[in-house]
């Protein structure tokens, strides 16, 4: 990855994902409100939804935790079932891959407005992502980018959707990891990416902005003007971070009061512990022992700047191979029980 600040998801194919989640759907979550849990009887691994008044985002019944309840169901293991329950039965994140972004985008959301509920969807394929680390990768060039975004706008079509807009782009713009003959496109790239969105009447755009332990507002607030952020709904902190909530909601209205009193969401997936102060620091952010799940998704967060709490990463999924784990973006069951746990 990129030394000390994020560790982030791999593109991962979801067309099967999305397929299963719609064949699932009408039998495992419909569109009522609460958890299914209860249903133990019929379906003891069964995934429902939260309610709509306090969590609108879908719960995906045939995501990898999901599975993974399954699995542990299968064979007979209640107690680690019951922990990556605590996962499977939350909304997170679905990161578009590179090659059927307008299948993904409508399988996503039509599951989604079937269940009626919102998608969460996470663009992540800006051309040198990642400057070569981990989750390098990315469209090929602008032209590409532009026609992936597209697609990701035609699959969304009229339905709801929150997009969290290409974690990374632009601090590592801040920082110099993305050589500066790329910065000018970039910029367009992201600029036109909010604007593009915004052209479907149902989707809400944010604008990743790092977190608070990776340089200051007073840094940011120009390169996000720059990027777009006056075109969208806000911005997004602690994406596939750990800094507390408290400190992220700190730094996000800090942010706030510099780019035109934007709302923000904050990625709550795995901060319940705080962030590793343990350690090589250069190696803090990837699958750091100790950590927890943190607050559970919510639009209700008694502030008017802090718009949702949301789990962007995806709790269980690896930041990359270190510390034992696999490559960015796979499934990780040891550390998904140690989150829900809350050891990490």
């Amino acid at each position: 990855m990129y030394g000390s600040h994020n560790g982030r998801f791999g593109m991962r194919g979801a067309g099967v994902a999305v397929l299963g989640a719609a064949l699932l759907l009408a039998g495992c979550s419909s569109s009522g409100d609460g958890d299914k849990d209860g249903d133990a009887g019929k379906n003891p691994a069964a995934i429902g939804q939260q309610p709509k008044g306090t969590d609108p985002y879908w719960v995906n019944p045939d995501g990898n935790a999901a599975r993974q309840v399954a699995r542990y169901t299968e064979d007979g293991d209640a107690k680690n079932a019951a922990l990556v329950r605590r996962i499977a039965r939350q909304p997170v994140g679905e990161w578009i891959g590179p090659d059927n972004p307008e299948a993904e985008a409508k399988g996503f959301t039509e599951a989604a407005a079937k269940a009626g509920r919102e998608a969460l969807l996470v663009l992540y394929n800006i051309p040198h992502r990642d400057c070569g680390q981990f989750s390098k990768g990315g469209a090929a060039d602008g032209d590409a980018y532009r026609s992936w975004l597209d697609g990701v706008a035609k699959g969304i079509g009229d339905r709801g959707a929150t997009v969290v807009l290409e974690p990374d782009a632009v601090l590592h713009l801040v920082d110099g990891c993305t050589p500066r003959k790329f910065h000018e496109e970039r910029y367009d790239l992201l600029k036109g990416a909010v604007e593009r969105l915004k052209q479907q009447p149902g989707t809400r755009v944010y604008v990743d902005a790092g977190n608070a332990g990776w340089h200051t507002p007073d840094a940011l607030f120009q390169p996000l003007r720059q990027a777009g952020i006056d075109a969208a709904d806000g911005f997004a902190v602690n994406v596939s971070n750990f800094q507390t909530t408290e400190v992220s909601e700190d730094f996000g209205k800090r942010l706030s009061a510099k780019v035109g009193g934007k709302p923000f969401v904050v990625d709550t997936s795995r901060n319940g512990n705080g962030p590793y102060t343990g350690g090589a620091p250069e190696q803090s952010w990837c699958n750091p022992p100790g950590r927890a799940l943190g607050a559970t998704p919510t639009t209700s967060t008694g502030d008017e700047l802090v718009d949702a709490y949301l789990w962007i990463k995806r709790p269980g999924e690896s930041d990359g191979d270190c510390r034992g784990g696999p490559k960015a973006g796979d499934w990780w069951p040891e550390y998904a029980l140690g989150l829900a746990r809350g050891t990490g």
